[in-house]
């Protein structure tokens, strides 16, 4: 495939309308991403977050609780903050959010994209897969689901268990 810039890219990876995905950059090993086409942005869950400065850079740690429903399991990240960001939900309300950039991994494939950090408690999801972070990767069939298959990390789990036996 031969990209408008005349350069070689990869086939876009089909994927259904929900999706696992790793964090590698966050140390989140496996989260169900809604691959949402309606959405411009990715949004991640995201409680406890407090923004701070460190060595001029601007910076945030925030918690996160990857499996729905599973208050109990949390991950605790820190990251660069890229930028603010005035986001729209689906329901209208406004709310400003910050926004981090790190690798997302599906499916054997890696690239960097920007996150905005919100409170996800009452959706049912705890990642949104947004337009921006798919451009030019990815192409959605909204009838299936998992196409991507496990997450990356479980793949990885199954391989060396596989070869410690």
């Amino acid at each position: 495939m031969v990209a408008a810039s005349g350069v070689r890219s990869r086939p876009r990876l089909w994927v259904g309308w929900r999706e696992w995905v790793v964090l590698p950059g966050l140390g989140v090993e496996r989260i169900k991403a809604k691959v949402d086409t309606g959405a411009a942005t990715s949004a991640l869950h995201a409680v406890h977050v407090r923004r701070y400065r460190e060595s001029g850079l601007d910076r945030v740690t925030f918690e996160i609780h990857p499996i729905q429903r599973r208050t109990d399991i949390t991950v605790r990240c820190i990251a660069d903050v890229v930028a603010e960001r005035i986001v729209t939900s689906s329901t209208g309300h406004r709310e400003c959010r910050l926004v981090i950039r790190t690798p997302m991994l599906i499916a054997g494939r890696r690239w960097s994209i920007k996150l905005t950090l919100t409170n996800r408690d009452s959706m049912g999801f705890r990642m949104l897969l947004g337009r921006r972070a798919m451009k030019g990767r990815l192409l959605v069939d909204p009838n299936a689901s998992y196409l991507a298959g496990a997450a990356d990390s479980e793949l990885a789990g199954a391989a060396r268990r596989r070869e410690s036996r």
